[in-house]
């Protein structure tokens, strides 16, 4: 499908993944794909669903090699936003190059991984350069850890976004480990959730929901709405074979959002947080 630079903004997906099975895929990985992922069944799901745009996020099994993403914001500039994965030690260069591009993050899975020390020099230096980018950095990592991150990244003064309501876990409910901490450190006004990957909660999905609906309140007192925004996280990777984009669409609709609340998640807060300006397609 053609970009098309008049597209009127209908509602962002601020989380998905483009791959193909035929990548080099990075060593130490948690996943293997058997199944194509490409631009052109995303845009089609996007227009099934009445979405006009998208945001594309550097799958984990790919490591650092964002080819195939920086590829796919070619086709479409207008309608798609990237967030990278890359080596803290990549040349600013390089940075301003998928800037570019449309690129206007970098994702830190650090699911199954050591913590980070993001006091070490390289991190600093690193983290100045997002911030002179006006970059966000998004952290992937169980809500336990969260709060010692966030105390980390913060005095760095770049946004924030984390992704899949904090990978908390459903069946603990809201008072577990973590949770309402991180909840007052993203009171600091540089702190994003993404209201997404509902299904990741590790409990059933009514607990899942459940737990969707009783944070959602929580996250919009402390976050406000305007840092909220909501992603598919298509194609639903370790999920395939009981999730679809209709499978999320129907959640999101699930949480009994306000009209105001839903317009915030899907297009005034994705808007300003990866800049898609509608006056400038």
């Amino acid at each position: 499908m053609p970009d098309t630079c008049s597209t009127p903004i209908t509602g962002i997906d601020c989380h998905a993944h483009v791959f193909s099975r035929e990548l080099n895929l990075a060593a130490a990985r948690r996943y293997t794909p058997g199944y194509d992922a490409t631009l052109a069944q995303y845009l089609d799901q996007l227009q099934v669903h009445g979405l006009s745009h998208g945001v594309l996020v550097q799958p984990s099994f790919l490591g650092t090699d964002n080819g195939y993403l920086l590829a796919a914001l070619r086709q479409a500039p207008a309608r798609l936003r990237g967030v990278v994965v890359v080596d803290r030690d990549i040349s600013r260069l390089q940075l301003n190059d998928m800037a570019r591009l449309g690129v206007v993050g970098v994702r830190l899975n650090l699911m199954g991984k050591a913590l980070p020390d993001f006091g070490d020099g390289t991190w600093q230096a690193f983290f100045r350069h997002i911030a002179e980018l006006d970059w966000h950095v998004e952290l992937h990592r169980q809500v336990e850890d969260l709060p010692g991150l966030l105390r980390q990244l913060l005095p760095f003064g770049i946004r924030i976004v984390i992704d899949h309501f904090g990978r908390a876990d459903a069946r603990l409910g809201v008072d577990q480990p973590g949770f309402l901490p991180m909840l007052e450190l993203a009171a600091s006004g540089q702190v994003w959730m993404k209201v997404s990957g509902i299904y990741r909660l590790a409990g059933t999905a009514q607990q899942n929901l459940q737990f969707a609906r009783t944070a959602l309140p929580l996250l919009e007192r402390s976050l406000g709405a305007q840092r909220l925004v909501w992603g598919s996280d298509w194609p639903h990777t370790q999920h395939e074979d009981r999730v679809g984009f209709a499978t999320v669409m129907e959640q999101l609709q699930a949480l009994e959002c306000s009209p105001q609340l839903m317009r915030s998640l899907l297009i005034e807060s994705p808007q300003a947080l990866f800049g898609i300006n509608p006056s400038a397609q």
